[in-house]
């Protein structure tokens, strides 16, 4: 715009400014008193500037007029012709100062015509300024409303563009080049080619080429663009020709929405649904709802498949009609009180589907409405025939073993009374020789006073191997008493037991020296009888090896190994190697000389049986010449281990 512009186009922009003036911007009273100081202006300019004899009374009065009505509207127009009019004939008509007229008719036609012709100016100024207004107010409205289409266009939440027919672009907002990571000027220097997956271009040209040709008029894909940093956005494209008056193409105009976050969903979805799949097939699940207002079934994930139906819907007359007849009852009793919420629908049943009798576990939430009524129901099903049938196999498994169990059970017993009687008649059948031996042996030594030394000490060996044979049985009646019966467990005083049959250790050898220690209150529940030849033997044990041991000391005391309390008998005799354990519990096996202690090898073994009739462990430690510490549980909680039904279970499982 050149300085000479603003000079030419100001009386255009001041008339612009006076047609477009609004009378209502300010009130009534304003106005009207703007009128009348016009007026009176208008009048003292006439008075003072011409004398009143000098004719054209009105001509002032039309200018102050048309500035009221300008200014005022045609209201205060009014009030300012009429107030003209009194002033002009009052202080310009003769006789001057008075209303009164000399030639009453032309004083009428001069007024009448004045009034007439300012009400015709006043009608026009304001006609031309409501017209005026209208057209500036549509001038706004179209403004305003491409103004809105300016910023809807760039402001827009979706990349939007115009673009030729070739693809040039004509327009580009910023939304667009932000979805692609150009800047504006990079945008406009590229077609939609350039960012487009290659893949997907064809598509695309396919669908303009059938929208160029007539076949629509708009089209809508999803298409992937390749971002400027080199990864995929999935966009929604919605391309709409416009066409010229002629019908000839113009323009494109494309709408692009990023739906990349919902193909992810939709990715992730299509996943979780085909692992859903997966875990329903690998599982034999089914999940379906019920309309309670239909009574329709509907199976959801191919379910169908998994129950191996031919339909996805069910009604209910249909799933009574595959519910095993001795089932149905039951079944229709727990879904209606589940329906009136009175329990949660779980249960098993049976069905039979094309001839196939089949276990199934439902369980099912009930959607309800405001008044509490179930509308709808959400399940799931699980086919468990294959656990069925293998529980009612256990169960066929577990009624044979109790009847192999009852039988072997009986020929245990029937054995061991067999071994009763058998270990009674070899102690009568054997003992009975041995004393009649024993006794001819002693009798001849007896009666022939003058037999040389040697027969003495054949006679002496033949009476000690009969009282050591005695003594073997012994041992074997013994180990057989207490490795057979039931026990009887109270609470037993170990501590009270061990202290009274050392005392009788120490009465029965007085000439020993040997200390001994008792920790108070140890107890256990225990068979009282068997615990008192556990601890003899094991005391005895410790007497025996600590009797070539100077200050010889037994403690008998309680411990813990792996979190389990246990009790100890400790000495510091000649221990034991070992390396030769394994031979410490077996009858008859002895880990010393005869010559160095006597015995026949029958004491812990003895003592393992009591303990593991108890359910516990025995267990032993020790070193040549540094003593022995021999510990034993008694698990309050274990049944006891020789019963004849735990023997027949044992020898059940090693069948």
């Amino acid at each position: 715009m050149t300085p000479s512009e603003p000079i030419a186009n100001a009386p255009t922009r001041f008339w612009g400014r006076l047609l477009a003036w609004r009378p209502q911007t300010h009130s009534l009273w304003v106005r009207l008193l703007v009128a009348v100081f016009l007026t009176l202006m208008a009048a003292w300019m006439r008075i003072a500037l011409a004398p009143a004899e000098s004719g054209g009374r009105f001509i002032t009065f039309s200018l102050a007029v048309v500035l009221c009505t300008i200014y005022g509207g045609f209201l205060a127009g009014m009030v300012s012709t009429v107030l003209g009019m009194l002033l002009a004939n009052f202080f310009l008509v003769q006789p001057y100062g008075s209303l009164a007229f000399a030639d009453p008719m032309e004083a009428l036609w001069l007024n009448g015509w004045h009034f007439v012709t300012q009400l015709v100016v006043m009608s026009s100024i304001a006609l031309v300024q409501r017209q005026y207004r209208r057209l500036q107010d549509a001038a706004d409205l179209v403004q305003q409303g491409h103004k809105q289409l300016e910023d809807t266009f760039e402001h827009s939440a979706t990349g939007m563009a115009h673009s030729h027919i070739d693809g040039r672009w004509i327009r580009v907002n910023q939304t667009y080049c932000d979805l692609l990571g150009y800047s504006h000027q990079e945008v406009l220097g590229m077609t939609f080619k350039d960012f487009t997956h290659p893949d997907d271009i064809g598509i695309d040209l396919d669908n303009l080429s059938r929208t160029l040709a007539g076949e629509m008029d708009h089209y809508n894909i999803e298409k992937r663009y390749i971002h400027k940093q080199g990864h995929l956005i999935w966009v929604y494209l919605t391309l709409s020709l416009i066409r010229k008056a002629d019908g000839s193409p113009d323009y494109l105009i494309a709408v692009v929405q990023d739906v990349s976050q919902r193909k992810a969903f939709e990715a992730a979805l299509e996943t979780s649904e085909k692992l859903l799949r997966q875990a329903q097939n690998i599982a034999r699940m089914a999940t379906w709802q019920a309309d309670l207002a239909t009574q329709h079934f509907h199976l959801l994930w191919g379910s169908h498949h998994v129950m191996r139906l031919p339909v996805t819907g069910l009604s209910s007359s249909e799933m009574i009609n595959i519910t095993h007849p001795d089932d149905r009852e039951m079944m229709l009793q727990k879904w209606s009180l589940a329906v009136q919420g009175k329990e949660p629908y779980d249960l098993e049943y049976r069905v039979v589907i094309d001839g196939e009798v089949r276990w199934l576990s439902v369980q099912a939430d009930f959607e309800r409405d405001a008044q509490g009524r179930a509308v709808r129901a959400l399940g799931v099903t699980y086919d468990v025939t294959a656990r069925k049938c293998a529980e009612l196999e256990v169960l066929q498994l577990n009624t044979s073993l109790e009847q192999r169990i009852q039988a072997r059970t009986q020929a245990l017993k029937g054995a061991y009374d067999e071994l009763e009687s058998y270990s009674y008649a070899v102690a009568h059948d054997l003992r009975s020789p041995l004393r009649i031996i024993n006794g001819f042996a002693m009798a001849i030594k007896e009666d022939n006073p003058a037999l040389d030394q040697d027969s003495v000490q054949h006679l002496d060996r033949i009476m000690g191997a009969s009282k050591k044979m005695g003594e073997l049985i012994d041992g074997l009646l013994q180990l057989s008493q207490f490795a057979r019966g039931e026990t009887h467990r109270t609470r037993v005083n170990l501590s009270a037991i061990a202290t009274r049959q050392l005392e009788e250790l120490a009465s029965q050898e007085p000439e020993r020296q040997v200390t001994w220690e008792v920790e108070p209150g140890l107890t256990a529940m225990a068979d009282a009888p068997l615990i008192e030849a556990l601890l003899q033997n094991l005391l005895s044990n410790a007497w025996k090896y600590t009797a070539k041991t100077a200050d010889a000391h037994i403690r008998v005391h309680a411990g813990s190994h792996k979190d389990q309390p246990h009790f100890c008998v400790s000495d510091n005799g000649s221990g034991f190697d070992m390396a030769r354990i394994d031979k410490l519990f077996k009858p008859f096996q002895r880990l010393h000389m005869p010559h160095e202690f006597s015995g026949l090898g029958i004491g812990l073994a003895t003592a393992m049986r009591i303990v593991q009739r108890h359910g516990g462990e025995l267990r032993g430690e020790s070193g040549p010449g540094k003593g022995a510490t021999f510990c034993f549980t008694l698990p309050h909680d274990s049944p006891a281990a020789s019963s004849p039904t735990s023997r027949a279970s044992a020898a059940l499982q090693g069948d």
